[in-house]
């Protein structure tokens, strides 16, 4: 009976390992079908900076709630009321959700200018695209249960691609331009920090308004979440690509090379032939030389 027992199991060992794999494949497949196309391998960064990954994955979350609900569940017939709901709505996920870029173009622009290395911007491109992928079905259940209008998503029309791609491109560079201002070049004083988000606010809602022909998105993470959402799988158009990525990523190092030039900051960690344009402050005298000075003058 041992050998007979011995033998069958030699014997069988190959199909018990083949019927594990099959399993461990099948419960793979399982999982990649009922998850979100793209979510697992968004998840994989947040180990490499879970703080990071979870700023830009609640950030994200908040941004599309509050600010896409602005003229669908707030100001559906007002525009002034719709603009407001959007300022409004810019502020609090910036505040609550503490800083972040939720948008994979800002990450570039900033990556260009050195402000953040490969690291984080790998890790806030995660965070931020797991936090689009689940947003537009949480928000789409939201809106089924309490009967409110669906939320959109930025399209584009594949025959007018090459415009999209103007659009998409030209809408980040100013975007970009206008967060390097408002964040770095102005002062508002006491309130600096609510006026420039009401600012930025502006900003973003007007370029919404003049560059339409790609939805628009003015972020990579939107383009591509809403089309998983609304496709159910990963774009396999090039032309998404072409539009969604490479236009706002090539506005965003365009900008990156202005402000550098401008402010004589380094660009893709190299200092630039050219530049600055932009005046350095010369730095006051100190109190204790001030009177120094004036105690020579009352010599003389």
């Amino acid at each position: 009976g041992f050998h007979v027992s011995f033998f069958l199991c030699h014997k069988l060992r190959p199909y018990r390992k083949m019927s594990i794999a099959r399993t461990i494949q099948e419960v793979h497949d399982a999982a990649f079908s009922r998850l979100p196309a793209g979510l697992l391998i968004s998840l994989a960064a947040y180990g490499l900076s879970p703080s990071i990954f979870m700023k830009e994955f609640v950030g994200t979350v908040l941004m599309v709630g509050l600010t896409f609900s602005a003229g669908k569940w707030i100001g559906e017939d007002s525009i002034p009321i719709a603009w407001t709901a959007h300022a409004v709505g810019v502020i609090l996920a910036d505040k609550i959700g503490g800083g972040q870029h939720v948008n994979p173009a800002v990450s570039v622009t900033m990556l260009s200018l050195g402000k953040i290395d490969y690291h984080e911007f790998y890790v806030r491109c995660a965070g931020s695209m797991a936090g689009g992928i689940l947003s537009f079905p949480l928000f789409k259940a939201l809106t089924d249960v309490a009967n409110l209008s669906p939320l959109g998503g930025p399209e584009f029309v594949t025959d007018n691609s090459d415009a999209a791609f103007l659009s998409e491109a030209i809408s980040t560079a100013l975007l970009c331009i206008a967060i390097f201002v408002l964040n770095w070049e102005l002062n508002f004083g006491k309130n600096h920090y609510y006026i420039k988000q009401f600012l930025t606010a502006v900003a973003i809602r007007s370029l919404i308004v003049f560059f339409p022909a790609a939805g628009p998105a003015l972020n990579p993470m939107l383009g591509t979440t809403w089309a998983i959402f609304s496709t159910g799988k990963l774009p396999d158009d090039p032309a998404h690509y072409f539009v969604y990525w490479g236009g706002p990523c090539l506005g965003a190092v365009v900008a990156a090379l202005v402000y550098a030039i401008y402010a004589g900051e380094t660009f893709m960690g190299k200092k630039l032939p050219v530049g600055p344009i932009k005046k350095k402050k010369t730095p006051e005298p100190k109190a204790s030389e001030q009177k120094k000075t004036a105690a020579k003058k009352k010599k003389n």
